[in-house]
């Protein structure tokens, strides 16, 4: 196509040529608008323009014919060739089918989950999960080389109130009586670590109650306040001890959320504590840096960083009147060294309510002197969990929330993984449990991979050997399902560039929902197992292409590829 631009139009301005999937069958397999983009530049007629590309296309064994369509595409029409040399490709390539070359070995982090270590992870956190993963692994099939990274937030106020929370309750059990914060963390979980507490140390941390809340403001007036008073007044009493109650909480609720994600089929590379950020002067030396630039003042006893300067909607708090940094300091001084470790591109997935805060952190990379483009910001909206038509309301405080390992243990592991990337992630997901545990053709991961075990069954009852059908004579393959089929699983490198670069799972999973109702449909209309040994074993072939697709999709994806239903 670049040969015949040249040859054709040589005076023409570069443009990309870009070729798309037309939306109607008969409009061939892939189409291109560059005369439409010429025809402004050139003052000519884009179908000239097009007519006269396809004039000077070259012929080729792999081009059935190209024709002009309507205001100016160029439509192109494969061999049927180009589909049947597929099977063979795939059978050879095998697990690496699908793989493409798009990143060309770019060094990409992408930190995602990264949830307060407050508390079990909750059914929203389960979404960031899956994506997180499933976006990994797509965007290390398409040749970058990624770094799954979780961001441990172990040095904030919520860690604090974690540690408060459990305190009070081991002083519950210990016979204190005491008015328990309705803001403080309330699950179960906080008194089985008291309980623990207790068990291992007996009453070495008691605190008369009436110490801990003397000089405390009324929680009527000022909840927060309140608990802060509290914090203060823990880590006054307990002195060093306090230090032992904090990275107690902190370990239990971080090997809890380690252990669920593994058990979830998500791996991170790199724990990386916010701790260790002030632990190295990490925070300081950024916040001294961004103050001899400039981009920091005094107000109100705060240090405030000049974010309005770079798009941010208002300046931000980096230091507060009392000496303590905010997460903000913190997450600057986090993201100038994800790019001092090497990275040349980040990708944050955050949860959609965080979308305020993307600006301030590119001006403030910006200011760093970073380039802001640098780091991209996947938004992902919580799913929202519904129960026999009811929703579920969840509160990490509260305590009453689903568990991301209650839904595992309710649907599966696969349902949940699929679940969650069947929609783009910036958009609503209403996670219907009934239809998750339905075994149906509504249910796609159900479908999908029954259409995979299907195949297997098809092979299986062949039980020759498969090593032969990479030898199959695929030019038998000439029904129009099978050639619809073939085409898809042409498709998959495309759909796997098109993934990664789009920051989007969901375009796999549609295509292998697509795939798997193309071979259900051939499946029900061919037989394959037919008495000519020749035809039997080019379609046992094609079979076992499908099969390997599927499989490596749902690996992609995060699920599982039973070859048994």
């Amino acid at each position: 196509m670049q040969l015949a631009l040249t040859n054709s139009l040589p005076q023409a301005p570069e443009v990309k040529l870009m070729l798309e999937r037309p939306k109607a069958a008969g409009h061939g397999e892939y189409a291109c608008n560059v005369a439409m983009q010429l025809a402004k530049p050139l003052r000519r007629n884009p179908r000239e323009i097009a007519q006269g590309i396809v004039n000077a296309l070259p012929e080729s064994p792999l081009l059935r014919k190209a024709e002009v369509a309507g205001a100016g595409f160029i439509n192109l029409f494969l061999d049927l060739s180009v589909r049947q040399q597929a099977v063979p490709a795939i059978l050879n390539a095998a697990s690496d089918y699908g793989r493409c070359a798009l990143g060309n070995g770019k060094k990409v982090q992408v930190e995602f989950v990264s949830a307060n270590p407050t508390g079990p992870l909750h059914v929203g956190h389960g979404r960031g999960a899956a994506y997180g993963a499933s976006l990994a692994n797509i965007l290390d099939a398409a040749g970058y080389a990624v770094t799954r990274e979780y961001y441990v937030n172990d040095a904030g106020r919520q860690m604090d109130i974690l540690a408060l929370s459990t305190w009070l309750r081991y002083l519950e059990m210990e016979g204190q009586k005491l008015s328990f914060p309705a803001n403080a963390y309330q699950g179960a979980y906080v008194r089985d670590m008291a309980s623990a507490i207790r068990q291992q140390h007996g009453g070495r941390y008691v605190h008369e109650a009436a110490g801990v809340y003397s000089d405390a403001p009324s929680s009527a007036t000022d909840a927060e306040a309140h608990l802060d008073a509290l914090i203060d007044k823990a880590k006054s009493l307990l002195g060093p001890d306090y230090a032992y109650i904090h990275d107690f909480v902190l370990t239990e609720q971080l090997g809890d959320c380690r252990n669920d994600l593994l058990e979830f089929g998500v791996e991170f590379d790199v724990w990386y504590s916010e701790k260790s950020l002030f632990d190295a002067g990490l925070v300081g030396k950024a916040m001294r840096r961004l103050e001899d630039e400039g981009h920091l003042y005094q107000q109100d006893g705060a240090m405030w960083f000049r974010s309005s300067a770079f798009g941010d909607e208002k300046d931000r708090v980096v230091q507060r009147d009392n000496g303590q940094y905010t997460y903000f300091a913190s997450d600057i001084a986090y993201h100038v060294n994800k790019i001092e470790r090497g990275f040349e591109q980040l990708i944050d997935v955050w949860g959609a309510d965080h979308h305020g805060y993307v600006a301030r952190v590119k001006g403030a990379l910006e200011a760093m002197g970073q380039e802001p483009d640098r780091l991209t910001v996947a938004l992902v909206q919580f799913a929202v969990l519904y129960r026999g038509g009811q929703k579920v309301a969840m509160s990490t405080r509260s305590g009453e929330f689903v568990t991301l390992r209650q839904l595992r243990q309710e649907v599966g592991n696969d349902a949940a993984r699929f679940f969650y990337v069947l929609r783009k992630s910036d958009q609503h997901l209403d996670f219907d449990l009934d239809l998750a545990k339905s075994q149906s053709n509504e249910n796609p991961v159900y479908y999908i991979q029954y259409a995979h075990a299907r195949c297997s069954s098809v092979l299986e009852k062949w039980g020759g050997d498969a090593g032969v059908l990479v030898n199959a004579d695929t030019t038998l393959l000439v029904e129009d399902s099978e050639v619809v089929c073939m085409q898809k699983l042409l498709d998959l490198p495309e759909v796997v560039e098109s993934a990664a670069r789009d920051l989007a799972p969901h375009i796999l999973a549609f295509y292998l929902r697509e795939l798997a109702a193309e071979f259900h449909s051939y499946y029900n209309a061919t037989p394959i197992l037919t008495s000519d040994k020749a035809v039997r074993e080019a379609r046992l072939s094609l079979v076992a292409s499908i099969r390997q697709v599927l499989r490596n999709g749902l690996v992609l994806l995060g699920v599982s590829a039973p070859d048994k239903m």
